[in-house]
């Protein structure tokens, strides 16, 4: 897959869960290692994505590689341990991870 095609494919994983996120009251920036960020605002009902969003704008940035913010989605990653071995990287709210964590997981 090219750069592009990663994170559009992972958009559209992100997008298809939007739900997962409703009740966070949260802007959250996945930061992929390829470039390409994807932004979810849980502050909307429903929440949606927010293309523009910048590490500035958001309350949690999760910074990870393409290849695990895929693992994460599908459920064969686990959050907490991708965490424990430095396979992503939080800035900003850690409660707030842990509640995005905790909804990937489902």
């Amino acid at each position: 897959m090219t750069m592009n095609a990663d994170v559009d494919a992972l958009t559209r994983a992100i997008e298809e869960r939007l739900g997962d996120f409703a009740g966070l009251d949260a802007r959250i920036l996945f930061d992929l290692d390829t470039g390409g960020c994807i932004g979810i605002d849980a502050t909307a009902h429903p929440p949606s994505l927010a293309p523009d969003m910048t590490a500035d704008d958001a309350d949690c940035t999760i910074r990870v590689s393409a290849d695990n913010l895929r693992k994460l989605i599908d459920g064969s990653l686990n959050p907490m341990l991708a965490y424990t071995l430095g396979k992503l990287k939080i800035d900003g709210s850690m409660g707030l991870a842990m509640k995005i964590a905790a909804r990937l997981e489902e």
